[in-house]
């Protein structure tokens, strides 16, 4: 038996444009405008429980957070929150994949002023809309370390299917990283 014959429509690297949405706008990162906002927001997490799960950070000062931002393999956004009127988290395209038309979601950074809001709940709307509607990707993946429970329960949340975990798949910050592997297809979009 053999897969169904696909669509050889292109997939588009995703664009430099500002994705908006009634809550927030997504602009294409430019430390040079976005990066005091960021630093600031992010520092309103006194505990550094915003990195817990992430590869790096929690960072000391600006210049790091420029480093991280400067990632080659992400298309990092900044999310300007309307209602605070600054910049107040992250969210980065990565993984791109435009043979197979697979794209992952991912360095989802919420400061504490817009996380469990509307405006984060439409950073995650706008992004999936582009990568369906717009740049024409069929896959939309979400990866999260297991242990995440937040991260796991928003990728149900937002409607994705859970698909497994890639065990011993990292070593984060000198620990294991079991990946919880979700996703969401082009057929499921229009219903979502």
């Amino acid at each position: 038996m053999l897969g169904k014959i696909v669509n050889f429509k292109k997939a588009k690297k995703p664009l430099k444009i500002n994705l908006i949405g009634k809550y927030v706008v997504l602009e294409p990162i430019n430390p040079k405008k976005h990066i005091k906002d960021l630093y600031k927001c992010f520092s309103l997490d006194k505990k550094g429980t915003l990195w817990t799960y992430m590869s790096d950070g929690p960072f000391k000062n600006i210049k790091q957070l420029d480093s991280y931002l400067k990632n080659k393999d992400c298309y990092f956004y900044a999310i300007y929150s309307k209602k605070h009127k600054k910049y107040s988290g992250l969210v980065s395209y990565l993984r791109v994949n435009l043979k197979a038309r697979s794209i992952e979601v991912g360095y989802i950074t919420y400061s504490p002023i817009i996380q469990r809001t509307v405006q984060a709940t439409e950073t995650m709307y706008l992004m999936m809309k582009n990568a369906f509607e717009n740049l024409n990707y069929r896959r939309y993946e979400w990866k999260c370390d297991n242990l995440n429970k937040k991260s796991k329960n928003a990728a149900f949340r937002l409607g994705f299917k859970f698909e497994g975990i890639f065990r011993q798949a990292a070593i984060s910050k000198k620990r294991n990283r079991d990946t919880a592997w979700f996703s969401i297809i082009d057929k499921e979009w229009k219903k979502l």
